[in-house]
């Protein structure tokens, strides 16, 4: 069995952060907890949670949702019909991985919201 921190794994951290960088994979997943969704789902939820451009380029998210795919954490499926009808929905180990991203929301309602507060008081 390999070491962690031999140079055949990499740094776990590493590819973890590269498994998860990008815009909107996190909030892909969070939203996917509760059940499948279909693209236009995942992008109104997207929609409805961000500040700024109310618009998610198509691109940016159908390529999220296909690294999503190839890391494992989602899975798509094609039910061949017309109009066609696409679901996504966490695999095993996506599922392993909403707790991890429920520590990391909790942590930042501790830590960030707060901050985001006062700046929000001190823009008034």
């Amino acid at each position: 069995m390999a070491n962690a921190k031999s140079p055949a794994c990499g740094c776990p951290v590493a590819a973890f952060q590269k498994m998860i960088s990008g815009k909107y994979k996190l909030r892909i997943v969070w939203d996917l907890k509760d059940g499948p969704r279909r693209y236009g789902e995942i992008r109104t939820g997207l929609l409805r949670g961000s500040s700024g451009s109310s618009e998610i380029a198509p691109r940016v998210l159908s390529r999220e949702l296909k690294a999503l795919t190839e890391s494992g954490l989602i899975d798509r499926k094609d039910y061949g019909v017309v109009p066609p009808k696409v679901e996504y929905r966490l695999t095993r180990k996506g599922k392993s991985f909403v707790p991890v991203i429920a520590a990391i929301r909790n942590w930042g309602a501790r830590h960030l919201a707060p901050a985001n507060a006062m700046e929000m008081i001190a823009a008034e």
